[in-house]
C-alpha cells in the first residue's frame, strides 16, 4: 500500500509539471498577441483619424478659411502643384482665400495611406471642378500627401501632385 501512494505522490507533480509546460508557450502566445492587438488598435485609430484629416482638407480646399486652414497645415509646409510651382504654407493660405485657386468641387478616390509613428503618407486620385480667378477648369490629379501628429492632432507637412494622363 506505501508503494501505491508514494505512486499517487509522484504523480501529482507530473501532472502539474506538465500544465505548466504547455501553459507556459499559450501564456506567452496570448501576451504577444494582445500587444499586437493594441498596436493594430492604435494603427486603425491614426488611420482613421489621417483619413478624416484628409476629408477635412478636401472640404477646406473648397470652402477655405485661414482658421481650418491653420488647424489642418504646419507652418512648414512645401505645397507642390502639378505645375511645378512651390509654395508654403503663406503662398498657398493665400491663393485659397483669394480665390486665385479656386475648387468647386473634389472628388477624392483610389485613396490608401500608411502610418508609421508620427507620420502618415496618403495618396489618392483627386479630380476637381475649379474656377482659379474666375476660369472655369477641370483638372484630375495624382496626389502624394505628406502628414504629421503633432499634439494629438495631424496636420499637413507636404503635398505633392502629378497630372494624371
Amino acid at each position: 500500500m506505501a508503494n501505491r501512494r508514494d505512486q499517487s505522490i509522484n504523480f501529482i507533480p507530473a501532472k502539474i509539471t506538465i500544465k505548466f509546460s504547455i501553459m507556459r508557450p499559450i501564456l506567452c502566445l496570448l501576451i504577444l498577441c494582445s500587444a499586437f492587438g493594441l498596436r493594430s488598435i492604435a494603427q486603425d485609430k491614426d488611420e482613421t483619424a489621417v483619413t478624416a484629416a484628409v476629408e477635412s482638407f478636401r472640404k477646406a480646399l473648397i470652402d477655405p478659411d485661414k482658421a481650418t486652414l491653420d488647424k489642418l497645415v504646419l507652418d512648414e509646409l512645401t505645397y507642390g502643384h502639378s505645375s511645378g510651382m512651390l509654395q508654403d504654407k503663406a503662398a498657398f493660405e493665400e491663393a485659397l482665400l483669394s480665390k486665385s485657386s479656386d475648387f468647386v468641387t473634389i472628388d477624392l478616390t483610389q485613396q490608401t495611406l500608411k502610418v508609421v509613428g508620427n507620420t502618415a503618407w496618403v495618396r489618392h486620385t483627386l479630380s476637381a471642378t475649379t474656377n482659379d480667378g474666375g476660369k472655369p477648369g477641370q483638372t484630375k490629379l495624382s496626389v502624394l500627401m505628406v502628414w504629421q501628429k503633432q499634439k494629438g492632432e495631424w496636420r499637413l507637412l507636404a503635398r505633392q501632385a502629378v497630372k494624371v494622363p
